[in-house]
């Protein structure tokens, strides 16, 4: 039962940073290159461009 509020209280809260404009769609471009760029770290140092566009 604590897990659902955890996730609900998560979701509500992306959703009012998001009609707030904490969350931009640009800002998630950067968050998923980021993500990408460390998961694929070898790929980066091989010159692999890994920015979201």
């Amino acid at each position: 039962m604590r897990r659902w509020i955890w996730i609900i209280w998560l979701i509500v809260g992306l959703v009012i940073a998001w009609e707030h404009v904490y969350i931009t769609v640009k800002y998630l471009e950067l968050l998923a290159s980021a993500v990408l760029a460390v998961v694929l770290w070898p790929l980066v140092l091989l010159g692999v461009n890994l920015k979201v566009h």
